[in-house]
């Protein structure tokens, strides 16, 4: 097998199938499209049982439809929504809420979060596993990262599926993962060394296992062991 072309994070970022304006536009806090169904628990009720001043990170939040409908039921909230596209246009936001609009492959918070969620949007981030990795250490004492991940669209640099090495890396660093509901779950900020290098995304590879356009991207084995280190 051999790798396609393979386009850098700008290039990539440029791309209809990344620049995608139909992400999580719709999406709510609870109901049939839904948050809570996405991500097998109520935000709201995880975070409302955690903390007097919760706070949530949406990462590819898209229109933060499901951060203003949380926003309403929890005013102490520190709610940030971060989205390479962004919100189609302004709209009254609660107080404690902020919508970004800017790349996840480069973005850091200034803070920890109780709560980090990213419903489907590593199908279109170039390097997923830096991602994953950047954001466990983003997390509060007790809190909780949650993303979808599809191990198909991990690929080893001649082609060759890197799903199962990726898998078991990310489990040894903490990670769980269920490949029912392809979600991938995290407790507790800890520091992630990951044994891949990041050689680039694939915008073309085609549909997903949601149907949609996704990405794939492209690693080769480095040799170091993934570390962990709880903070």
């Amino acid at each position: 097998m051999t790798a396609p072309h393979l386009l850098p994070a700008l290039d990539l970022e440029r791309t209809s199938v990344v620049a995608n304006n139909t992400m999580n536009r719709e999406r709510g806090l609870t109901g049939v499209n839904s948050y809570a169904r996405e991500l097998g628990l109520d935000p709201v009720a995880h975070l409302t049982a955690r903390s007097a001043t919760p706070s949530w990170l949406d990462l590819c939040s898209g229109e933060g439809r499901a951060l203003r409908e949380a926003g309403s039921r929890l005013p102490a909230a520190v709610l940030t929504g971060v989205d390479l596209v962004g919100p189609s246009g302004p709209a009254p936001a609660p107080t404690g809420l902020e919508l970004l609009t800017a790349s996840v492959a480069h973005w850091s918070p200034s803070r920890t979060y109780d709560l980090i969620t990213c419903v489907h949007g590593l199908h279109y981030v170039g390097d997923q596993l830096g991602l994953l990795a950047r954001a466990a250490s983003w997390l509060t004492a007790d809190g909780l990262l949650i993303a979808h991940l599809d191990p198909a669209s991990l690929r080893g640099a001649d082609g060759a599926p890197a799903g199962r090495a990726a898998l078991a890396a990310l489990r040894a660093a903490g990670f769980r993962y269920s490949a029912r509901h392809h979600r991938l779950a995290l407790h507790g900020p800890r520091t992630v060394r990951l044994p891949f290098r990041y050689l680039g995304a694939d915008p073309a590879a085609g549909p997903n296992y949601t149907g949609q356009p996704a990405v794939a991207s492209y690693y080769e084995p480095v040799p170091v062991a993934a570390a962990v280190a709880p903070q």
